[in-house]
């Protein structure tokens, strides 16, 4: 069976910089508070005009494919994953193979929210080992900053999001680095605990909020209860990272480098006491970023990888946990 490795990575993040005192100037917040329950200092929203989920996911995937040496006629497949596409259909990765040039090959959207890029690269990790393909393009971008209620009453949940993309290409290899494992989760149950309700069939249709223009609708804005995720993800991220080192017979002391979804530092935080990590065993961007959903976890590798915190021969752990619920792991040899 083949291995797949992580060739080439990139990240692109907009330039428009929104610091926790530029949210102060808007709604009810302060940097103290913001920082105290997220660890936040700033983010990046796009400027309308400039920037998209899908010209964001190009920049990063140029980046990738020059540094993985490939051209892109050798690209055999294109997993996007994304929450927030440029039209609500099609998906993004249609939109993106037509922006790089690429040949007419496939383009599979993930739908997975935060932990959108580990699914995204599980499923490309089984298209490479079965020997399908031999270079896929993994991208997560997401633009959140034009969905998000910036008042007072969104506050709780707008204040801690920001858009930009990660890409990275995944290459067909027979030695002993790469993915070792991949693990996949979800739960229903708690789908409307981090959920935005509509436009859906299932709830209220765009027509429905077209016709009716309700100011006082919150139903078309992303709503959390706070409190009950952050007790389901410090758990979940606990069980799935011990699933992934189980898995392949490792212990704690055999990571190098823990790379959390960037959710809240206080999640990260709570992780790294709990299994009594180094702070250099552990990489957090949040503080400059925000969460930026499937993105965060391609944005912070390539950040490590690029600061030369991330050597060959180190053993990762990503993980992820967000709206679905969904969880995720993947434990790659570098």
């Amino acid at each position: 069976m083949f291995r797949s490795k992580i060739s080439g990575l990139g990240f692109y993040v907009p330039e428009n910089v929104v610091t926790n005192d530029d949210l102060s100037k808007i709604m009810e917040t302060s940097d103290e508070w913001i920082q105290e329950r997220t660890g936040i200092q700033e983010r990046r929203h796009i400027i309308r005009g400039q920037d998209t989920t899908t010209s964001m996911g190009v920049k990063a995937a140029k980046i990738a494919i020059e540094r993985a040496e490939i051209a892109t006629d050798e690209i055999d497949f294109i997993v996007f994953a994304t929450i927030s596409p440029d039209y609500y259909f099609p998906g993004a990765g249609v939109e993106l193979q037509k922006e790089l040039g690429l040949k007419t090959i496939g383009a599979l959207d993930i739908r997975n929210q935060c932990s959108g890029f580990i699914y995204a690269l599980s499923v490309a990790d089984q298209f490479i080992k079965t020997g399908m393909y031999k270079n896929i393009l993994v991208v997560a971008s997401e633009v959140q900053s034009l969905g998000l209620d910036m008042t007072t009453r969104g506050r709780s949940v707008s204040v801690i999001f920001g858009d930009g993309a990660g890409a990275v290409i995944l290459t067909r290899s027979d030695d002993a680095s790469g993915i070792l494992s991949t693990h996949l989760h979800s739960e229903g149950e708690h789908a409307k605990e981090l959920a935005v309700l509509a436009p859906g069939m299932g709830g209220r249709w765009v027509t429905d909020i077209l016709a009716d223009k309700n100011p006082d609708d919150e139903s078309y804005f992303p709503y959390m209860n706070g409190q009950f995720v952050f007790k389901h993800a410090v758990v979940r991220f606990s069980e799935v990272i011990n699933e992934g080192l189980q898995a392949n017979d490792l212990q704690v002391s055999d990571i190098n480098m823990l790379i959390p979804h960037q959710a809240n530092l206080r999640i990260s935080q709570f992780i790294q006491k709990k299994f009594g990590l180094r702070d250099d065993q552990v990489f957090n961007n949040i503080q400059k970023y925000g969460n930026t959903t499937a993105a965060s976890i391609p944005i912070a590798l390539t950040e490590a990888w690029e600061n030369g915190k991330i050597k060959k021969g180190d053993t990762l752990v990503l993980a992820a946990f967000g709206s679905g619920f969904t969880w995720a792991s993947a434990i790659i040899k570098w």
